[in-house]
């Protein structure tokens, strides 16, 4: 390892530990070989309106000469707002190049989301839906990836850190049959996959089809489980249906909670008999 490797390696654990210590459960290691973290950051701990998870990797010339590579994954944060958010994180690049900045893009993203809660407009976990559209499509492509499961993240190759088997194995794709309802017709399409090379090796599989490829609307969602945090990395997309990537996430999100209290249960009751 080259001289300035070393160092960039060292100032970068530096900073996981210090971010670590700082955040506590808001951080978390999604691959630690390959220096992808996750943290999720709320206008308020305690009674959050707004949330954001912020994901990063960190390259090798990180923070010398090069940024830490991002992606922002919130259901509300679309348009010109994404791209405020992202051109404010850039700027505090260029204004510390060469010093570690995740400390700074975390508490730049937490300002805004402060700013934003103090605003009239509700958060997205009270918005209530109060119209429905009826949108004239042909076909719609739902794919939603339930726990293990990831779409839609971080352009990242991580092949050199995991197994053969997890990365270049096409995951199996189950198809629903299609429904069709005020002349549009959706089909969901479901895969569990491990790692975010997966997921793009499922959607270049289904986007073959050119019928799904040409879907007016091509809605997903994701979650993926961080098993040492104990905590949900998720993502959605609209692709132009408002809304509909965020009612398909907030589905798994109902089913992952019914799911995880009937663990918790049968655990409880396990626990009496034994005793």
């Amino acid at each position: 390892m080259a001289e300035g490797d070393a160092g960039s390696d060292q100032r970068q654990n530096e900073e996981i530990e210090a971010m670590a210590a700082i955040y506590g459960e808001e951080w978390c290691v999604i691959d630690d070989c390959a220096k992808i973290f996750c943290i999720r950051i709320s206008d308020d701990i305690d009674d959050p309106k707004w949330t954001l998870c912020l994901q990063v990797m960190l390259p090798n010339e990180y923070p010398g000469t090069a940024p830490p590579i991002y992606q922002l994954n919130a259901p509300w944060l679309k348009g010109q707002e994404r791209a405020d958010l992202s051109n404010s994180l850039e700027e505090i690049y260029i204004q510390n190049i060469g010093e570690s900045i995740l400390y700074l893009w975390v508490e730049k993203i937490r300002d805004v989301l402060i700013q934003k809660s103090q605003m009239t407009e509700p958060g997205p976990d009270v918005k209530k839906k109060t119209e429905e559209e009826d949108v004239e499509c042909e076909d719609d492509l739902i794919l939603a990836c339930q726990p293990e499961s990831s779409v839609k993240a971080l352009d990242f190759d991580i092949s050199e850190t995991r197994t053969e088997v997890e990365v270049e194995e096409l995951p199996p794709i189950d198809h629903g049959i299609p429904i069709t309802d005020r002349r549009s017709t959706f089909q969901a399409h479901l895969a569990p996959v491990v790692c975010p090379k997966q997921v793009k090796m499922v959607l270049s599989k289904l986007y073959e089809n050119k019928k799904i490829a040409s879907a007016t609307h091509n809605i997903y969602a994701y979650r993926i489980y961080c098993e040492d945090k104990q905590t949900f990395l998720q993502d959605c997309e609209d692709d132009g249906e408002t809304a509909a990537g965020g009612r398909l996430l907030h589905l798994m999100e109902e089913e992952s909670s019914k799911s995880l209290g009937k663990n918790k249960k049968v655990r409880k009751d396990k626990k009496k008999n034994e005793h």
